[in-house]
């Protein structure tokens, strides 16, 4: 099998749009709160609006879309990843640890300093996996209706001052 990760293109929003719509219907069942997940009422106009300011990578296995993820830089020096997600079928096939790895990639080039993502923090399998990718909970909210965590992963000396501009996303 073959996995390729790329620069998302609007050829890709349908099958974008769906990965992410699949992911996050579970991850809102899985909270049991389907009605506080934003990301089930986004629609493949809202991405396309997304790839003129945020990346958005596609990981492909064999041709196919299995993955998606995005990310854009603010503050100047600090990443914040959104809407990451792996069709539920290829799970635990190191799909998502490639898709990471390239967000890293990418932003160390451009010279970020610091990964940031939120995620809920009852959801034990997804902690686990940003623990072993590096991350830790800097600090939660209960903004959406859940406690959320806001995750970080220092990729250079950090100013902690810095994550002030993820307080509101």
């Amino acid at each position: 099998m073959k996995l390729v990760i790329r620069k998302a293109g609007p050829e890709d929003i349908p099958a974008i749009h769906q990965i992410t719509r699949e992911a996050f219907i579970k991850y809102a069942s899985d909270l049991g709160l389907p009605q506080a997940i934003s990301a089930l009422t986004e629609t493949e106009e809202i991405i396309r609006q997304e790839m003129s300011h945020k990346t958005i990578l596609i990981a492909m296995l064999d041709g196919m879309p299995v993955g998606s993820v995005r990310y854009e830089i603010i503050e100047g020096k600090v990443a914040y990843v959104s809407r990451f997600g792996v069709r539920l079928d290829i799970q635990k096939n190191g799909v998502g640890r490639a898709l990471m790895e390239a967000v890293e990639d990418n932003v160390r080039e451009q010279g970020v300093s610091m990964i940031v993502l939120h995620t809920a923090t009852k959801l034990s399998a997804q902690v686990r996996f940003y623990y072993g990718m590096g991350f830790y909970v800097h600090s939660t909210t209960t903004d959406r209706g859940y406690i959320r965590g806001l995750f970080c992963k220092e990729l250079a000396k950090s100013d902690m001052s810095l994550l002030s501009c993820v307080s509101i996303k």
